[in-house]
């Protein structure tokens, strides 16, 4: 059925609307944490392949990293195998981490790529393992309660943080035709396997890359101030302070800590996301409101 006038007129504002910020990013990296319910909708997850192809076929470079939590817990649920949080980071034993290797590594990077080369694109999948891509060290925890007079540090087995990337991996893939997609699984100095968390693992892939764009989806519309307001564009001392007043606290806060770190090594901007809104990405990237907060080196 052809567009009636009013739908065709928003249509092309739409698209005309797009121009300039494909002319200004061709060419750019763009890394997006991929996580939350565009990741377990059928809906979501279809619009999100579809607007990472959109980005390669115009020229931009789009690298995905990609949570998993979720199914990690299922499937070990499944398995009889108890879960342990300590500081909301799991456990993990080299039993747990084989399922996790499994899941991530396995499960959920394949389906990713499966809907990216579905939806036309071509995507490779990997894991920090891959080329040495991701080099990790093992993540030392601190822990404190009142009680005590200095914190206790807790080895909480395979699980780490970032140490390098191999950027020489990605920067031969942005130079063809294929899209990587990285599950957040490092490797250590004596071949060992760490689980990072996805949003750390993204924001050191934008860092070393310097790219344009550090985008990460969340199940909420955006940062938001004490009234519930979302909070559209902000500069890093703007979120400096509203860390300080305690306006972004609690779960909010390994995230904002990560797109924060980003922007100050020279990402030009991070994104926080509604990944419940239908194609997301395209819409934060190439309209004027976007759907989430941006957060610069700039007061805007």
């Amino acid at each position: 059925m052809p567009l009636n006038r009013k739908q065709a007129m928003t249509t092309a504002e739409v698209l005309s609307e797009a121009v300039p910020y494909i002319q200004r990013f061709v060419g750019k990296t763009i890394v997006i944490k991929y996580g939350g319910n565009a990741m377990t909708d059928e809906k979501l997850k279809n619009s999100f392949a579809r607007d990472i192809v959109m980005m390669k076929l115009i020229g931009l470079n789009p690298i995905v990293v990609h949570g998993g939590g979720p199914q990690i817990g299922d499937l070990l649920n499944k398995l009889n195998i108890e879960s342990h949080f300590i500081n909301g980071m799991r456990v993990t034993d080299s039993k747990t981490m084989d399922v996790v290797e499994m899941v991530l590594g396995g499960m959920v990077n394949k389906e990713i790529v499966g809907l990216i080369n579905s939806n036309g694109g071509k995507a490779i999948g990997l894991t920090g393992k891959d080329g040495h891509l991701l080099g990790a060290r093992k993540l030392r925890v601190k822990h404190k309660t009142p009680e005590m007079e200095a914190p206790e540090i807790i080895d909480i087995g395979h699980v780490g943080e970032v140490e390098h990337v191999n950027t020489a991996v990605l920067n031969m893939l942005a130079d063809s035709d294929f899209i990587p997609v990285i599950a957040p699984i490092g490797v250590g100095p004596d071949g060992a396997s760490y689980n990072i968390n996805a949003d750390l693992v993204a924001g050191k892939v934008a860092e070393v890359l310097q790219a344009e764009k550090l985008i990460l989806l969340t199940n909420i519309a955006g940062l938001m101030d004490k009234e519930g307001n979302v909070l559209t564009g902000l500069s890093t001392e703007q979120v400096d302070a509203l860390i300080e007043d305690g306006t972004i606290y609690g779960g909010m806060l390994p995230k904002i800590d990560c797109a924060l770190s980003a922007v100050k090594s020279g990402v030009v901007s991070a994104h926080i996301i509604d990944g419940r809104v239908e194609h997301s990405c395209l819409l934060e990237i190439f309209t004027d409101e976007g759907v989430g907060t941006l957060i610069t080196n700039h007061t805007l």
